[in-house]
């Protein structure tokens, strides 16, 4: 089998650790298979194996029309060059390409996002983006055998615009060995801490959790509120600074390392998380992995991600009353749990990217 797997445009953060995963299930399937990667960088795969060729493209992100032009035209022509059996796009759009077997891997909600009219004005990208986003995803999508994407609402979600087969496949995610070694260690020169890793964008919900630490900080001020972002990162980052700057409570520590992230995760006592749209929701599996209470919003892609965790509380993503109420009885470790439900997808689902990729390459069907 010859397996071509396109990555160009995973750089960083999780959705770099997509290509990275694929690439580690990809080296333990057994057999005579060749797999070419393309990739940003060469030194952006984590690992190694002689079945793997590794072609470069560093100048695919500089422009829309760079990246279109590969999609389009240039893959078609290396398709016909290297004649593979599958290919897995891992970023969004499906390539023109000539393959027995194609599959694309969808990781990006904003086209399901709707925007408020107030919301234009403060991001209007975001509403370009997911409307612009909404027809890339539509182009090509039928020459794919499956859709991959990451929850169940996410197939339901592309069943109901695209009406295409799709698989659920839940993300692989570790942490690194040298944190075991530390983990939940306690830090008794700080307040009590609450921790929101995420980059500003309209749907993360940044003003409820600030809100809500507004109406706490009225009535006490043993606590603080850890976000990664501020004023220069973009418009929407720079009005929630200039709104919330005056809280003492509120700590804006701008845009944080992987190592780092980790490091405040161990060190905090919980993790707030009122996104509205999330096609998994990162931190929420990284604070189950450190044993963290959650205080998560009431929505489906959370009770997917959450599963059986048992420290974990629902609230209306609208509501900063609520939301204060369950940080003030975190804080004095009185909170009562929700118990979670969540539903396991239909077949075909995998719970990690071995099973995964081993489906895509040898499946008959």
């Amino acid at each position: 089998m010859k397996v071509v797997i396109s990555g160009v445009s995973l750089t960083e953060g999780g959705i770099l650790s997509i290509l990275q995963d694929c690439a580690k299930s990809a080296k333990k399937i057994s057999g005579e298979h060749d797999f070419i990667f393309l990739v940003h960088q060469k030194e952006l795969m984590a690992t190694e194996d002689p079945r793997f060729v590794v072609k470069e493209y560093p100048k695919i992100k500089q422009s829309w029309f760079r990246r279109l032009y590969f999609e389009y035209i240039y893959c078609k022509k290396l398709s016909k060059e290297l004649k593979p059996d599958v290919w897995i796009s891992l970023h969004d759009m499906t390539p023109n390409v000539l393959a027995t077997k194609q599959f694309v891997y969808c990781h990006n909600p904003s086209p399901f996002f709707t925007a408020r009219l107030k919301d234009v004005f403060i991001d209007y990208k975001l509403f370009l983006f997911s409307f612009f986003y909404k027809y890339l995803y539509g182009i090509n999508i039928k020459k794919n055998k499956y859709v991959i994407v990451q929850q169940n609402w996410l197939r339901e979600a592309f069943n109901a615009m695209y009406d295409v087969s799709t698989i659920v496949a839940y993300p692989s995610i570790d942490l690194p060995e040298i944190l075991f070694g530390t983990l939940n260690a306690k830090v008794d020169d700080q307040p009590f801490t609450f921790f929101y890793p995420s980059f500003p964008r309209i749907f993360k919900n940044f003003e409820v959790l600030l809100d809500a630490t507004l109406l706490l900080a009225a009535q006490r001020v043993d606590f603080q509120v850890v976000v990664t972002i501020d004023a220069s990162q973009n418009k929407l980052a720079e009005q929630l600074f200039k709104k919330y700057k005056h809280c003492d409570q509120i700590k804006f520590i701008g845009k944080q390392t992987r190592d780092s992230v980790y490091e405040i995760f161990n060190n905090c006592n919980c993790l707030l998380f009122p996104s509205k749209l999330e096609t998994w929701g990162l931190p929420l599996t990284e604070a189950k992995l450190f044993k963290k209470p959650i205080l998560v919003a009431d929505l489906e892609y959370a009770h997917e991600n959450i599963q059986d965790y048992k420290n974990v509380k629902f609230f209306d993503p609208d509501n900063p009353k609520m939301l204060a109420s369950y940080m003030d009885k975190q804080i004095d470790g009185i909170l009562l749990f929700d118990k979670n439900v969540a539903k396991v997808p239909l077949s075909p689902f995998y719970k990690d990217w071995d099973n995964l990729i081993q489906f895509l390459i040898t499946d008959k069907r």
